[in-house]
């Protein structure tokens, strides 16, 4: 695998391992880690080897959003405050950072799978946003600092839409800094799918990963394309465009190796959640 700056990545027998990786600032998101991530997920695009992905951070965070220090300067404060967006020639021109940031963004379709531990927010949301499920560690806390600081929260939390229900996202926007969500709350609503210690994150999220690595990749993109699908399309119309995800998600081979292993009456060692 390649070297990054700002990312650790390696491949694991079909799992590919994607962790933030600027520790000593909570992994704030720079232009390096931008470009640096916008370049993983299109190479996952067409590296076979890899049908699942785990998404993770270094240090004692996910990830704190966007590098303030980096991203906002007196001058560009002083330009917006005047209605001017420096760079950009009109109001109706901006280059949004999460356009890099997220695998469905840069039209990646397949499974990630977000380990978070301590703080995500803010431009993390960006990510966790476009992610199949989260996995959180007891000590993990969600917020969306925007309004505390003079900002408009909008990119951020209408990724999370697909993820929380609506009024927990506008607490969670409204409130800024001001309130953090717990983990054990996070899981309450859904956000989260399982909480477990933090010593097990990566564990736990390695089980998932292969679960999924290991099932056909045509039938998991599949999936997971008609789940996204409904998300953004009216009920009546998913359900008709279930016949095409079915027909062109569906490999006479793996079927039939489904179906022998189901005949020979051999049986998932399954765990309960």
């Amino acid at each position: 695998m390649a070297e990054y700056e700002t990312l650790k990545v390696r491949k694991d027998d079909g799992v590919a391992w994607v962790s933030l990786n600027r520790p000593q600032l909570r992994n704030a998101i720079n232009q390096k880690m931008q470009d640096e991530l916008a370049e993983v997920w299109t190479k996952f695009r067409y590296d076979d080897e890899v049908r699942c992905v785990v998404l993770s951070g270094e240090g004692d965070a996910f990830c704190t959003g966007i590098d303030r220090n980096e991203a906002v300067s007196d001058e560009n404060t002083d330009a917006m405050a005047a209605g001017n967006f420096p760079g950009y020639p009109t109001a109706w021109m901006y280059d949004d950072p999460g356009r890099d940031l997220g695998p469905k963004s840069r039209d990646l379709w397949k499974p990630v799978i977000a380990a978070v531990h301590g703080m995500a927010c803010g431009g993390a949301f960006y990510m966790l946003g476009e992610v199949e499920f989260i996995i959180a560690s007891d000590d993990a806390v969600f917020f969306d600092p925007h309004v505390t600081y003079g900002m408009t929260a909008a990119f951020e939390p209408i990724e999370m839409l697909s993820k929380m229900p609506f009024h927990e996202i506008m607490r969670l926007s409204l409130l800024g800094s001001h309130e953090r969500m717990s983990a054990a709350r996070a899981f309450q609503v859904g956000l989260v799918s399982e909480v477990v210690p933090r010593a097990d994150l990566l564990e736990q999220a390695a089980w998932a990963a292969r679960v999924i690595a290991d099932s056909p990749p045509l039938a998991i993109q599949g999936t997971m394309r008609a789940l996204w699908t409904a998300l953004e399309v009216p009920r009546a119309q998913a359900i008709g465009l279930a016949n095409l995800f079915t027909r062109v998600g569906s490999d006479a081979a793996s079927l039939k190796a489904g179906q022998e292993r189901f005949a020979s009456g051999q049986r998932v060692n399954w765990r309960l959640r």
